[in-house]
């Protein structure tokens, strides 16, 4: 196993509206988490559920990339992972909850984190480019990046008016 093992995962809250039986308004919000890298998926009503979803597919990524250390380096290796497990059991529910009161302000914090991801992989990739592997762009070359750059350009307009939308909620 590779030393750099990456997990994404995905949440969608759906929410529920509905009425208590004394007439009062009721909400409910549930969830469904997926892990990008292998497809499985968990709904949940509470989300430490999705922590615990989270949290087996990380220990589970950890295990794997340790099989060939000697036991004592898994030791210490787990007890680091199980720190960042406790972190995210710790922050999580915050997270969501400021998502859920502000959105337009995690939606701002997320924007700067994601710009932020890009400057650092814009800046390791201009370190991994070897000049030998470089070759002169022919017409197709271009027209495909063109076709993709307008794509892509399309794609960000979208998202901009979805995030504009958002903000003047």
């Amino acid at each position: 196993m590779s030393a750099n093992q990456s997990a994404s995962f995905m949440i969608r809250f759906t929410q529920k509206l509905f009425s208590e039986k004394d007439g009062k308004p009721g909400v409910q919000w549930r969830g469904k988490i997926s892990h990008v890298q292998s497809g499985d998926d968990s709904s949940f009503v509470e989300f430490e559920n999705a922590i615990a979803f989270m949290q087996e597919k990380l220990e589970d990524l950890t295990a794997a990339s340790i099989v060939d250390k000697p036991e004592k380096e898994q030791d210490g290796i787990l007890a680091k992972s199980f720190d960042l497990l406790k972190k995210i059991k710790d922050n999580a529910p915050k997270i969501v909850m400021d998502t859920i009161k502000d959105p337009i302000g995690q939606v701002s914090n997320f924007k700067d984190q994601i710009e932020e991801q890009i400057k650092d992989v814009g800046d390791e990739l201009s370190q991994k480019i070897e000049i030998d592997n470089l070759r002169m762009v022919s017409k197709s070359d271009y027209k495909e990046m063109v076709g993709l750059m307008q794509k892509m350009s399309k794609q960000i307009d979208n998202l901009s008016k979805k995030v504009d939308s958002i903000e003047n909620k």
